[in-house]
């Protein structure tokens, strides 16, 4: 049957199920057999998850009657301050500009962009952008050998681009605010955050790993604090056999 004869909730649901067995290694084919979805939807809905995790998967409102603007109110500033300290939506290490401007949307006149966003974490300190890694490979510098030691070997174990990350935490002074900032890069350099009014606790990484983890085998670049000092987190990550934690250590420029 074709997805068209669902309705979006029907078929929200649907998609949900095909990544569930297509995390199980189910082929796409099998998977549009036992879920009634289309290959190519079973196919999108495995690229939206993982580009953008479970939040991503349900299939999108149409027919939006809402204006739309890349401008941010002071109500939506406060929306979006308020999400970015919240637990991000399930599966998901922190928050998208897109997730973000869809929440930050609700009961307002306007919808805000994902390019609205993404200016408003440009202003307030909290855009970052990937390391180029890569191109450490070729450097006759700490940072290459570095690179060349402990990152590429788990790099060859993971080759698809979904599957390695990279982020850290660090403090913003945004806004008149001290912020801590938990930051992560995925496929594409696409920017996942979250933020906290206090230096994040074990469990507020762990949770973040936990995401990351779930769509194992990942590995993970991260800078900014040393998770050795934590007894909790070094035991969740010795039951993490296809998850790597690997950490930058302090003396090495990143920029």
């Amino acid at each position: 049957m074709s997805s068209k004869h669902f309705s979006p909730e029907a078929i929200s649901e649907r998609r949900f199920h095909a990544v569930r067995l297509r995390l199980d290694g189910v082929t796409v084919a099998e998977t549009a057999r036992k879920t009634g979805l289309s290959a190519p939807t079973v196919s999108a809905a495995w690229k939206a998850f993982r580009e953008g995790g479970w939040a991503a998967v349900p299939v999108r409102e149409r027919g939006r009657h809402k204006g739309q603007a890349t401008s941010v109110t002071l109500p939506v500033q406060q929306a979006l301050w308020h999400l970015v300290h919240q637990l991000p939506t399930e599966g998901a290490p922190g928050w998208t500009s897109a997730v973000l401007a869809e929440k930050a949307s609700d009961g307002q006149d306007v919808a805000l962009t994902q390019r609205g966003v993404e200016h408003w974490w440009q202003e307030q300190g909290l855009k970052t952008q990937p390391w180029p890694l890569e191109e450490w490979a070729g450097e006759r510098s700490p940072r290459g050998r570095w690179y060349r030691q402990i990152i590429q070997p788990v790099w060859r174990r993971l080759p698809r681009a979904s599957q390695r990350w990279q982020g850290g935490v660090r403090c913003v002074f945004s806004s008149q605010r001290k912020v801590y900032q938990l930051y992560f890069h995925g496929p594409r350099g696409r920017l996942w955050m979250r933020c906290f009014t206090r230096p994040p606790l074990a469990s507020d990484y762990i949770a973040a790993f936990e995401a990351l983890a779930g769509r194992a085998p990942a590995g993970f670049v991260f800078h900014g604090a040393d998770m050795a000092a934590s007894p909790e987190i070094q035991a969740w990550l010795a039951r993490q056999p296809a998850f790597w934690l690997l950490s930058v250590p302090p003396n090495l420029a990143t920029v």
